[in-house]
Parts: C-alpha cells; structure tokens; sequence
C-alpha cells in the first residue's frame, strides 16, 4: 500500500512537470518583431488648452504646435473649453490665425465643458460645435441623435477625477484612461475602462496631458501655475494610433477602431501587441481587431517598438477579461514575448497589456517622468466573443 502511495506521488509530480514543461514551451522570449506594413504608427497630444481656454497661461496655440513638431509629434488635438466661448469654438481657436501647420495634422476639437462632465470632440474636418453645446443639458438619447448628425468622435475625459463624465458611456467611442503625466490617479479609470470592456463595449482606451500651462516666452511673465508646464505638457502622456495613412480622416478611423497605444511620452517605446488566430505564424490581428473564438488556444506576441532602453528591464502584464493572466520580463534590442492561451468558446473575452520599468527621460518636461512612475506604456484590447454591432 505504501508503495502504490509512493509511486501515485511520484506520477503526480511528473504530470505537474510535464505541464510546466508544455507551459514554458509556449512561451518565446525576443521573437523577431513583427512588421505591420498595413499602415503607419502616428503619435501625437488629443488633450491640451491654448489661450482660448481662459484659465491657461503663455500657451498660445503658436507655442503648442512649435513645441509638438520639435518633439516629433505627427498629429495635435487642441481642445479648449467650449464654455469659456459659448460654445463658439469655430470663431475662437479654429479661427485663430495661428491654427495652421506645414507639417503637423491639426485635428478640430474642443473640450465638451458641462455640469454632467467633460468630455473631448475630434473630427477630421469643421463641425457645428454649437450644437453640441446649446444641447448639453439634454438626455441622452437627444444629445446622442446630434452627435450622429455631426459625424463627430466623442470621448470621454478623466472619467474618475474631478468634471469626471457623467454621461452615458454609450455616447462615446473612447475614453481618456491615461489623464497627464500623473500615472496614480488614473487607476479608476482603467477600472471603468475594464467595466465598460467586460460589459461587451469595444471602447478605444486613449491618453491626453489636459495641458493648460506653457513657460514663458520673450515679454511673458510666469504665472502662479507655470511651474505645471516641467511637470505636464504636451505628449504627458502620447497616444499612438495605427492609420492607414497619414490623413485626419485615418487618424479618426483608427481612433474609432482601437487602434491605439499610448506610451508615457513622446520618447517613450511604443507597445504593439498582435495575434496568431489562423495558427499560421502571420499575426494577422493587431489591437482592436476582433474574432470569433474558435475555442483553440491563440498565440500573441507583444513587443515595444521605437526608443527603448536597451540595457533596461521591462515587465510585460497581459490583462484578460479585466483580471491579470501573467507577466513577463523582456529586455534588449527589441524587447518582445510571445505567450498561448485560448479564448472562450461561448463568452466575450478580450485581452490587453501593459509595460512597466524605467521611464524614458522627456528633456523638454523634465519632471514628467517621476510622475508617470513605472507604467511605460499599454495597449489597447484584442477581442473574442464580441458584437461590433453592440
């Protein structure tokens, strides 16, 4: 008896081996990285305030957009204040004469200012903006129908914070998870990212610095809040989107779709993450793409893309459903991992990570990096299981 009692152990150890064994053979450590020749990686700023919103200081909309092509940025939202004009945005900053660039791709916005919240508008082209806000105190149903009408991307602002949205999450295709430099406060906002996400709402998680002070330049004086623009300025945090070329309509489509990274800053690496759904070794899904779960397992690969440290650590996390599924450590010259798990068969499941380590330094904002602590970048969600007609 004692024997069979022995020989039972040993028979479990061995199984418990060999799993770990098929376990780590899963699991590939710097695959070669993964070329998207499907579009083109754009980074830019979709939430700073220039001199029309009245409680900035020495930010003309000439100081944002000289600073953003001097930190590589391909695209810019300016937002103010709809408020601050009456809802008058189309004669304040887009008339401003100094809304133009050579070279930059200017998207028209505004921060939708109301007693239910903030939220931010982009739009490739013009908008009646006025509309939005002669309705904002309307149910929902009725400010949703003129959203639709004006063909505009709404998203939701800081959504945990102060002016937090209020309104329905319906209204909106994304949701600012990542509002300035300061990392520690956005955890509620990944929260509700992750409620909306479980609740079957393909919803493009994005980032934006909510900027309102620049340094003073030539006559200006500082400020009692210039000492801000060291800490948070344009890029604190980047948002990256994978357009399919460089227009604003495809930066809106992308915006849409979830195509979209945000790094801490505008040096920071970009995470890609992808997946192997035909089993064929292509990675023909990227983030914001969604499947139907076959109920066989599916290989990702996740890897950081532009300035990293190359002599630095970082720790890859892959959320499933909300919840941590494992984490990784991947460094060198382009830091990558490749993992296998399988998606429900029945149920939604969607899958997102994120990058921790040494923050890379941002000369221009100097303090920035200390406030965004560890988290270096994430990504935006793969789905299985979900309805894109939801």
């Amino acid at each position: 008896m004692k024997i069979r009692l022995i020989f039972f152990q040993l028979l479990c150890s061995l199984i418990i081996l060999l799993n770990a064994t098929d376990l780590l053979a899963q699991e590939t450590t710097n695959p070669p990285a993964i070329i998207n020749k499907n579009g083109i990686w754009l980074k830019g700023e979709l939430h700073v305030h220039s001199r029309h919103s009245t409680e900035s200081s020495n930010n003309s909309i000439a100081k944002i957009i000289n600073f953003s092509k001097s930190v590589g940025m391909d695209y810019l939202a300016i937002t103010d204040h709809d408020n601050h004009v009456n809802g008058d945005v189309a004669h304040h900053t887009w008339a401003d004469p100094e809304f133009k660039s050579d070279s930059l791709l200017l998207l028209y916005g505004a921060e939708w200012t109301t007693t239910r919240g903030h939220g931010n508008v982009f739009s490739d082209k013009p908008y009646n903006h006025q509309k939005l806000y002669d309705i904002r105190d309307a149910r929902d149903i009725n400010i949703g129908k003129v959203k639709e009408a004006l063909g505009i991307h709404l998203s939701a602002n800081h959504p945990s914070g102060k002016d937090n949205f209020g309104f329905s999450y319906d209204l909106v295709k994304s949701i600012e998870i990542w509002n300035s430099a300061m990392w520690s406060k956005n955890a509620n906002a990944i929260m509700i990212w992750d409620d909306m996400l479980s609740s079957g709402r393909m919803m493009t998680g994005r980032g934006g610095s909510d900027a309102h002070h620049g340094v003073p330049t030539s006559a200006e004086k500082p400020g009692a809040h210039t000492y801000q623009a060291e800490y948070n300025y344009v890029g604190t945090p980047t948002t990256w989107v994978f357009a399919k070329q460089r227009s604003l309509k495809a930066i809106i489509d992308a915006l849409d779709h979830g195509k979209a990274a945000v790094s801490s800053n505008p040096f920071a690496p970009r995470v890609e993450f992808y997946a192997d759904y035909n089993g064929n070794g292509k990675f023909e899904m990227m983030v914001g793409d969604h499947a139907v779960s076959t109920g066989k397992p599916v290989k990702f690969q996740v890897q950081l893309m532009g300035n990293k440290l190359t002599n630095e650590q970082y720790t890859v996390t892959v959320i499933k459903n909300g919840a941590k599924l494992d984490s990784f450590k991947v460094s060198g010259k382009i830091p990558a991992i490749q993992f296998t798990d399988t998606p429900d068969l029945k149920g939604r499941t969607y899958y997102r990570v994120t990058v921790e380590g040494k923050n890379t330094d941002y000369p221009q904002v100097p303090k920035s990096a200390g406030l965004s602590e560890k988290m270096v970048a994430l990504s935006n969600p793969i789905y299985f299981n979900f309805d894109p007609e939801f």
